[in-house]
């Protein structure tokens, strides 16, 4: 039997097949992390200029930030952007950090280190979004489809809105990064799941972007929001940062989806009879919700109907009680289909 390992929480698991079974290993294109990343972060903002952000001094600044089932390396973008932000004009107490929980369960003070660098919670003011607070959510607007633009009061009326994240591959999406985290992350709940109960359409899918109909309807609302600054970077699977990119929201997707897409693309003959996936380890695997992800993408190199075996830690559960309902009470992918068209979408 020859042994193979897989990313499995914060380490790998280890399995063995047979060895007269011809198998590929399909991993992202090898590429080395940037020698000195908070040092092209602070040169890839300086490049923005001043004069297009710089405010007076009672201005005030929101950036939304990932939660903690999100692999974004804030250790090394928030000191170089907070620094940018202060040589710019805005006074550090004008300054919130927003942490982006779409509907998962809002983060607690004590777990803030878990994403932020202790310096940064001690200096700036951080607040965790919660998606059913309808007193701390505003209404913009509605997207052509219907969707409403409900958002983080907070974040919508600062005077410069900005989003940091990572851009990599979504299951329906298309692409996550630029400003999904401010339209998802601090969005309204009834904003998130009128959005997402679109992923059955034409389009909907993995590396879709101009013709993905969930991830334009996003833009829409980023538009009526009006996002004004993008921090995003691509990172290979040892999540080292490999390129940056800092500017419009648009732009900095454009640009960081062609590096991504050259990344995270990798061609196969035919497709294969059995798939054993992960979605990268730890926190992409934190729960099965954020884990089950990786199925989507591994179904693209699998023979329809065949085996696939996913391999995620999953150190917190389920992660999403309507999830696990639809889970336990649907037998088949038929049923799941039949409800998903006449019962109301939930996360």
């Amino acid at each position: 039997m020859d042994e193979y390992s897989i990313p499995y929480g914060k380490s790998k698991q280890s399995f063995h097949l047979p060895e007269d079974w011809p198998v590929s290993i399909l991993k992202p294109e090898p590429r080395k992390g940037l020698s000195n990343p908070i040092q092209e972060i602070s040169a890839s903002l300086k490049r923005l200029g001043k004069n297009l952000y710089a405010q007076g001094d009672t201005s005030t600044a929101a950036i939304a930030i990932n939660d903690k089932t999100r692999p974004v390396p804030h250790h090394f973008l928030l000191p170089p952007l907070l620094s940018w932000l202060e040589e710019v004009g805005y006074k550090r107490e004008n300054i919130t950090l927003i942490i982006a929980t779409g509907t998962h369960a809002p983060m607690l003070p004590e777990e803030h280190h878990l994403i932020v660098p202790e310096e940064i919670s001690r200096r700036y003011n951080i607040i965790s979004h919660d998606a059913e607070d309808k007193e701390n959510l505003i209404k913009l607007g509605k997207t052509a489809a219907g969707t409403p633009c409900t958002i983080n009061k907070i974040f919508a009326e600062a005077d410069l809105r900005v989003v940091v994240g990572n851009i990599e591959p979504h299951q329906y999406m298309g692409w996550s990064g630029g400003i999904k985290s401010a339209v998802i992350g601090l969005g309204g709940t009834e904003s998130i799941r009128t959005n997402h109960s679109m992923l059955t359409m034409e389009g909907a899918g993995p590396c879709r972007y101009e013709d993905n109909p969930v991830r334009q309807d996003v833009e829409e609302s980023g538009r009526i929001i009006g996002v004004h600054l993008a921090l995003n970077v691509v990172m290979n699977d040892s999540k080292e940062i490999v390129a940056v990119f800092a500017g419009n929201p648009l732009n900095v997707m454009k640009k960081g989806i062609k590096e991504a897409q050259f990344l995270f693309s990798v061609p196969i003959d035919s497709r294969f009879d059995l798939v054993v996936t992960s979605p990268g380890g730890y926190p992409k695997d934190i729960n099965l919700y954020q884990a089950q992800k990786a199925l989507r993408h591994a179904s693209m190199a699998a023979k329809p109907g065949v085996p696939m075996i996913l391999i995620g830690a999953c150190s917190e559960g389920i992660g999403s009680p309507p999830y696990e309902k639809w889970m336990k009470d649907k037998t088949s992918h038929h049923q799941v289909q039949e409800a998903f068209e006449h019962e109301e979408f939930k996360l």
